[in-house]
């Protein structure tokens, strides 16, 4: 699902590629040591991976990735890590299956780069970009729904909750209107086709994004459950990692890193457990510990040398002794984002 460090939050950046973002920090707060089991639940092209294992003698590690691509192109560092390296072609949000199935557990160190990645966004086959003119796809796996399939199928008051959920779109209902009546003369096909639309909706400001950036984001969103997925790979990250281990989450928007404050404050005991969505529930012990009381952003330098780098944030914590707690399916909800299915018209 991801290429480490190579995030964009819009689709039209422009940044030498392959270039692991806040690579320092991630390292200072994971803390690899000599004969360490870890992690990699978003392997891309293998940047966090190949640090994690260049600073710790002896460890090993495993790297998942959902796109097929990024595992094929990660062989050549696997042979030269000469077995400490073992690739799989998984969803993060299934890190503990794949941990178990390795015999992996416990774990000392998880990581986790949420988003897409530059590889992904530069291919114009895979639909991600508006810079190229692609067919509308954007699944990360390649398989399922596409977004040319949301698009063109869903309803338009599913339309509108996406793109203003997902992608934090103030004109939702306009684009979502635009696309119901250009879809009925032809189907979208192409992302030049749809980001023209929504250009023609959103009013780009001067110097800033394209029109069209949280329209695509959304889609994005919505077609690889990317904020259900994050949220099954915390709880499954709480199962796996043992006593002292940590937990690194870079994230690259805002609904991405208000999952993860919310799930680390909550496992910390720095909120109660419950809401007014459900009772609140004797205090627990905590499952985690947090390392740094904010999020680390990167450093003026780090932005200007790697523009990708800009909306970045690092979240870490160490694991405690108490037993991993239930899964919350709510979680996402519970952070504050509705959670619109997309789902095809009937």
């Amino acid at each position: 699902m991801t290429d480490q460090g190579d995030r964009r939050d819009g689709a039209g950046d422009e940044a030498p590629r392959h270039v692991p973002v806040l690579l320092a920090e991630v390292l200072a707060a994971l803390a690899p040591k000599p004969g360490g089991r870890y992690l990699d639940g978003t392997f891309g092209a293998g940047g966090y991976s190949k640090a994690i294992l260049d600073v710790a003698p002896d460890a090993i590690l495993l790297g998942l990735d959902r796109d097929p691509s990024a595992i094929a192109g990660g062989a050549d560092l696997v042979a030269a890590m000469a077995g400490r390296l073992t690739l799989s072609q998984a969803r993060f949000g299934e890190l503990a299956e794949e941990a178990e199935r390795f015999r992996m557990v416990p774990l000392d160190g998880v990581v986790l780069d949420i988003g897409v990645s530059s590889m992904q966004i530069d291919q114009p086959e895979r639909g991600f970009s508006f810079r190229f003119d692609g067919p509308l796809d954007m699944r990360m796996s390649g398989e399922g729904q596409s977004a040319a399939d949301i698009v063109n199928e869903a309803e338009e008051g599913l339309l509108a909750n996406i793109f203003y959920h997902y992608g934090e779109e103030r004109r939702s209902r306009a684009v979502a209107r635009a696309v119901i009546e250009a879809r009925r003369k032809a189907p979208l096909a192409t992302t030049k086709q749809l980001a023209d639309l929504v250009a023609g909706i959103v009013r780009g400001e001067p110097g800033g994004a394209h029109p069209a950036t949280r329209v695509f984001q959304a889609l994005r969103i919505a077609v690889n459950d990317e904020l259900g997925e994050l949220v099954r790979a915390l709880h499954a990250a709480e199962a796996v990692l043992g006593p002292g281990g940590r937990l690194v989450v870079v994230t690259f928007h805002s609904l991405e890193d208000r999952i993860v404050k919310q799930f680390l404050a909550e496992r910390s005991g720095r909120v109660p457990s419950g809401s007014r969505h459900a009772p609140a529930v004797a205090a627990r012990q905590p499952t985690f510990r947090l390392v740094e009381r904010g999020a680390v952003a990167p450093s003026e330098a780090e932005m200007r040398a790697n523009p990708r780098a800009r909306s970045a944030k690092l979240r870490v914590a160490e694991r405690l002794d108490a037993p991993p707690r239930r899964a919350e399916a709510g979680l996402v909800a519970l952070a504050g984002i509705p959670e619109p299915s997309p789902r095809r018209r009937s």
